[in-house]
C-alpha cells in the first residue's frame, strides 16, 4: 500500500500546463504533415507556409487542412491577447484608483494642516522652513571650537645598549 505522501506529491499527473502565458507557451501541434513546434506565432507561420506550399502544388485538401490549422492557433493567440489586454486595463484601472485615493488622503492632510495654522497650540511652534529660505535647509546652531590637544610625552625608548636580548 502506498503512503499518502507519495500520492500528494503529484495531485496534477496529466502533462497538461495549468494556465501560464498562451502567448510565450511552447506548443506541439500534431498537424497532418508531422509535428509542428513552437510558440502559437511561430506554429501559425509554419502552418500558412505549409498551406502556399500546398497550393502552388495544387493540393487542395492539404491545403484546407493546414489552412484551419493556422486559425485554430490564431484564434487561440487572439484570444490570449485579449484576456492579456484585459489584465492590463484591469491593473491600470486599480492604478488610477490607488492615486486618486493618494490625491484625496493628500488634499484631506493638506485641508487638516490649513485647518490647523489658525490653531493657537501651533502657532507657538516657530516654521523652521519657512525661517531656512528658498533653499530648504534648515539652520543647526554652530558647534564650540574644541580646545587643541596637549602633545603626547614621548614614549620611555631603552637604549639599545640596555635592552635585553631576545632569545634565538
Amino acid at each position: 500500500m502506498r503512503s499518502s505522501k507519495s500520492r500528494s506529491r503529484n495531485k496534477n499527473r496529466n502533462n497538461r500546463p495549468s494556465g501560464g502565458n498562451i502567448i510565450n507557451r511552447v506548443f506541439d501541434s500534431s498537424g497532418p504533415d508531422g509535428k509542428v513546434r513552437g510558440t502559437p506565432q511561430q506554429i501559425i507561420e509554419k502552418y500558412n507556409q505549409l498551406h502556399r506550399d500546398a497550393v502552388l502544388s495544387g493540393d487542395r485538401v492539404d491545403a484546407e487542412n493546414f489552412a484551419q490549422h493556422a486559425e485554430h492557433y490564431t484564434r487561440m493567440l487572439a484570444e490570449a491577447q485579449r484576456e492579456v489586454e484585459a489584465k492590463r486595463e484591469e491593473q491600470e484601472e486599480q492604478n488610477r484608483q490607488r492615486q486618486a485615493e493618494r490625491d484625496r488622503e493628500r488634499q484631506e492632510r493638506l485641508k487638516a494642516q490649513e485647518a490647523a495654522a489658525g490653531d493657537p497650540a501651533i502657532m507657538d511652534q516657530p516654521d523652521v522652513a519657512a525661517d531656512a529660505g528658498e533653499s530648504g535647509l534648515v539652520e543647526t546652531p554652530e558647534e564650540k571650537p574644541r580646545k587643541p590637544r596637549r602633545p603626547r610625552k614621548p614614549r620611555n625608548v631603552p637604549d639599545e645598549g640596555n635592552a635585553p636580548e631576545a632569545a634565538e
